[in-house]
C-alpha cells in the first residue's frame, strides 16, 4: 500500500494544487482515465469544504489529504480539524464552532456524493474526515 500525504494551509489557492496532485496519483494508481475528472472535482469539493470549515472556525492547523493506493482501489481522505456538531446537537469546544449540518456544508457533501460511489463521512469534536474510493485496474502487460 503506497500513500502520498499532503498538508496545506487553509487557503483557497492551495485547493487547486491538491486537485492536480490527486489526479496525478490516481492516474498512476490505475484509476480509469474517464473517472479522473470526477476524482479531481471530488477532491476539490472536499478540500474547499475543509478550507471553509477551518477559516470560519479560526482553526490554524493545516488541511490534510491522504492519497492511498491499495491493491484494487484508490482512496482519498480529506481531513479537517474544525469542531463539528456532535450527536445530541451540542457543539464541542470553545467559540467559533461550525455546525456540520449548515446548508453550504450539505451542498458540498451532496456534490461529492454525486461524484463518488464509495464515500464515508465522519465528524466529531476534533474534526472531520471524508474518505472517497475508486476502483483501479491493474496495468496490462504489453507483449512485443
Amino acid at each position: 500500500m503506497a500513500t502520498v500525504e499532503l498538508r496545506f494551509s487553509a487557503l483557497p489557492e492551495h485547493v487547486r494544487t491538491a486537485r492536480l496532485v490527486a489526479a496525478a496519483v490516481a492516474r498512476r494508481a490505475g484509476v480509469d482515465e474517464a473517472v479522473l475528472d470526477e476524482v479531481r472535482l471530488a477532491v476539490g469539493e472536499a478540500c474547499t469544504r475543509a478550507v471553509g470549515l477551518h477559516r470560519s472556525s479560526g482553526v490554524s492547523a493545516p488541511v490534510h489529504v491522504s492519497l492511498i493506493e491499495e491493491e484494487k482501489q484508490f482512496s482519498i481522505e480529506v481531513g479537517d480539524e474544525a469542531p463539528h456538531t456532535v450527536p445530541g446537537g451540542r457543539a464541542s469546544g470553545g467559540g467559533g464552532e461550525v455546525e456540520a449540518d449548515s446548508e453550504e456544508d450539505d451542498m458540498g457533501l451532496a456534490v461529492i456524493s454525486g461524484l463518488v460511489d464509495d464515500m464515508e463521512v465522519s465528524t466529531g469534536e476534533n474534526g472531520g474526515l471524508i474518505r472517497m474510493s475508486w476502483p483501479t485496474t491493474p496495468p496490462t502487460a504489453v507483449l512485443t
